[in-house]
């Protein structure tokens, strides 16, 4: 279950593509999915994430040296994602004999990140099948503008769909590789630290892209119904979840 976890992740990446050729960006639809994933980070963050990586920590190293150990978990995550974001560039204009090299880089940066979410989440299937389908569901989310990004840069430079499907499609699958050495390497690594470990690199991660990729986005939306109905959809998600 986690590898098709992390291969229907990478499909969002996809989805972002075909909205960039067919709808030509479609303002609405990537607000909605913003609001909606930063939403369902936040929860899931909340009711997941923190109260199981707080517990495997207790449990191996006692109160004080478990939650330093998390932290650490935490601010790698972060770092890490932040280190990668910095060759991701902004939806905007850039001149056309740059936009390959961006998205040349874009792409590797993208294929690092998607390589260690895709670790990530494929751990979190194993301890958790319906919190790894809500990760799942908000870092797919957040692909979707990533996808427009890819797409349109590589577009621009080159005027070539296939070409740009191409390399879309290997980025989308960089997610999958991640589960996938995950599964070759969970009868070695995988134990109940190694997890936590994991998790809490995968909790920096999406605190990183909540509030540092996300949030910006959402504060700067005109449209604050669709940002509205976006978080309340979220969040009904996650209560849902809950009481089944």
């Amino acid at each position: 279950m986690g590898l098709l976890i992390t291969l229907i992740l990478g499909l969002f990446i996809i989805i972002g593509a075909i909205i960039t050729f067919v709808s030509k960006n479609n303002n609405k639809f990537v607000n909605f999915s913003i609001s909606l994933a930063f939403s369902v980070m936040i929860m899931l963050m909340i009711v997941d994430l923190i109260p199981e990586v707080k517990e495997i920590f207790l449990e191996e190293f006692g109160n004080f040296k478990g939650i330093l150990f998390a932290l650490i978990g935490v601010i790698l995550g972060i770092v890490l994602l932040k280190i990668l974001d910095r060759f991701i560039p902004e939806h905007d204009g850039h001149e056309k004999e740059e936009l390959n090299h961006i998205g040349l880089i874009s792409s590797i940066a993208l294929v690092l990140h998607n390589i260690i979410e895709g670790m990530a989440v494929y751990a979190a299937v194993n301890n958790s099948l319906e919190s790894g389908l809500l990760m799942c569901l908000g870092i797919g989310l957040h692909n979707i503008p990533l996808g427009m990004v890819i797409t349109s840069t590589f577009y621009k430079a080159n005027n070539n769909k296939l070409n740009t499907w191409l390399i879309i499609s290997s980025v989308s699958l960089s997610t999958f590789m991640g589960g996938l050495v995950m599964f070759l390497l969970s009868g070695v690594l995988v134990n109940e630290l190694i997890l936590g470990i994991l998790l809490s690199i995968t909790l920096g991660m999406l605190i990183y892209i909540s509030f540092f990729e996300l949030l910006p986005k959402i504060k700067e939306m005109k449209d604050k119904k669709i940002a509205c109905l976006g978080l309340l959809t979220g969040i009904a998600l996650i209560l849902i979840t809950i009481f089944i």
